[in-house]
């Protein structure tokens, strides 16, 4: 039997599945993860070669243009729903290349289209021709995290702050049963002592992890249950409303691929797992 990614999704009871376009899109992010655990659908550790070293391209300094332009917003969506497609987009505003606009959806992670809406542009957009060369699409998609994860409220995250002064604030989307998250939790006592404050949003890598994150969530002490969970310790509490799934979708639409996977106030993600020192190096927190 043939399967063509865009054809209809059917829906499904299972949290992790994807509908044909998020696992296209979710499939061909060029992320970049130092060390982490992959989920149950891409590997954390891999990513596509760039056409320019992030380290070498400067990134824009105006990512996004203001104005969302509604007229492209509608031509994506009859597109999309003309190929059986159900997601819904949110905004689409011009980028610094003539014709091509910054796409954002519920649920899936930000894209470039034309303006007919026609077609889906994934990956990293270079303007050449200056003294160096400008990654327009890494500023877009830091601008993208930074309001996304901005939004999210303290309430809702694991919090450890920073021992002394602040210097930096991380997010870090984080699983129980990781052992890179496990690792990094094992310096917290570390990193905090660096300045560095680090907040934690629930992301089970798979179907078998959703309970216990729940469960951290659902206890009366957060950390202590997320601390014993980072130990090996089965954590059990009686359900509650919990923000488990939200952050799910969250991290979805960040382009979230495996655990930890960290990113600063400025929405840009340093990588999974990090040393303490080097973690304070990534953030400026030196």
């Amino acid at each position: 039997m043939s399967f063509s990614p865009f054809s209809k999704a059917m829906p499904t009871a299972d949290k992790f599945s994807r509908n044909p376009l998020s696992r296209v899109i979710m499939g061909a992010l060029l992320v970049i993860v130092a060390a982490g655990c992959s989920n149950n659908t891409a590997d954390a550790t891999n990513s596509n070669a760039s056409v320019v070293n992030s380290a070498q391209a400067k990134t824009s300094n105006t990512p996004t243009a203001t104005g969302n332009d509604a007229a492209v917003v509608t031509a994506l969506q009859a597109n999309l729903n003309a190929s059986g497609i159900e997601e819904k987009i949110v905004s689409a505003v011009p980028t610094d290349m003539d014709g091509i606009y910054w796409v954002t959806a519920e649920g899936l992670p930000a894209f470039f289209t034309d303006k007919s809406g026609k077609h889906i542009i994934q990956g990293q957009i270079i303007a050449v021709g200056d003294a160096a060369p400008v990654d327009i699409s890494a500023a877009l998609v830091a601008s993208t995290a930074q309001e996304a994860l901005k939004a999210v409220d303290k309430k809702e995250m694991v919090i450890y702050p920073a021992k002394g002064t602040t210097k930096a604030v991380v997010y870090a989307f984080t699983d129980a049963d990781c052992g890179y998250c496990r690792k990094l939790h094992s310096e917290m006592d570390d990193i905090n002592a660096r300045g560095i404050e680090v907040r934690y949003l629930a992301w089970p890598r798979g179907q078998e992890s959703v309970p216990k994150m729940e469960a951290i969530w659902c206890s009366q002490d957060r950390k202590a249950a997320m601390n014993q969970a980072k130990m090996g310790a089965n954590v059990q509490a009686p359900s509650c409303a919990n923000p488990v799934q939200a952050h799910m979708a969250l991290g979805s639409r960040l382009g979230v691929r495996g655990t930890p996977a960290i990113f600063t106030e400025a929405g840009e993600q340093v990588g999974g797992y990090l040393p303490a020192a080097e973690l304070a190096q990534a953030v400026g927190a030196i």
